[in-house]
């Protein structure tokens, strides 16, 4: 469910966030996995939420207490106490793949390491369990590798083609009514970057100081 820097692809309604505080707020596993579900399943009690992510209402309350203090969640209507449903203010979220201001830019690299560490997980469990899925989906998944040669501005546009593909998707994760039958919940996930397969692919600060020409 992420986009090339956010929780959800475009066409949905999102959020930029750049305020280091904000990001620290949300760089925690059970408040991602509270906004993941609500994204989901829409509006939930902690009691709910709890159930599906399996942690106690108490703690559930108190995360979507503290993502509603920075305006990610928001109370439903109906309900007191932890049997309150709460909700997703925004759908999707942008987070800064690059800042000048380096305390921006040290949170924001914990949240995304974060939103990485849970998808390859996710991932990870599918390779584990797919011989449980019936065939047809066994061969409807599908996992690829490539490694080629790119500008920047080639491999910019290579990830906008990739956003267009998903666009006639996206809608379907909120409005049920554009969902075919047989449809299921399928996460998709895109990365390209830069490798030095010569260094033992690490790319160090010096790699990229000498390849922008840097000291």
């Amino acid at each position: 469910m992420t986009d090339k820097d956010g929780l959800l692809a475009d066409d949905l309604n999102t959020r930029d966030i750049t305020d280091p505080r904000e990001l620290r707020a949300l760089t925690h596993p059970v408040r991602l996995a509270l906004l993941e579900v609500l994204a989901v399943q829409g509006a939930l009690t902690a009691t709910q939420a709890g159930e599906l992510i399996g942690e106690s209402p108490t703690t559930c309350s108190f995360h979507f207490r503290q993502l509603a203090k920075y305006g990610f969640v928001e109370e439903a209507g109906g309900g007191t106490g932890r049997n309150r449903p709460w909700r997703r203010v925004h759908l999707g979220m942008n987070i800064p793949g690059t800042s000048q201001d380096g305390e921006t830019a040290v949170a924001a690299d914990s949240l995304t390491g974060l939103f990485y560490s849970r998808m390859f997980a996710r991932f990870e469990h599918w390779h584990r369990v797919k011989h449980t899925y019936v065939e047809e989906w066994q061969e409807a998944a599908s996992v690829g590798e490539w490694a080629t040669y790119m500008t920047s501005d080639e491999l910019r546009a290579l990830a906008g083609e990739i956003r267009s593909l998903m666009q006639p998707y996206v809608k379907r994760l909120v409005e049920a009514n554009l969902r075919p039958e047989g449809a299921r919940l399928v996460e998709v996930l895109a990365a390209s970057y830069p490798v030095e397969f010569a260094r033992g692919v690490v790319d160090t600060a010096s790699d990229r100081a000498e390849q922008s020409g840097g000291a």
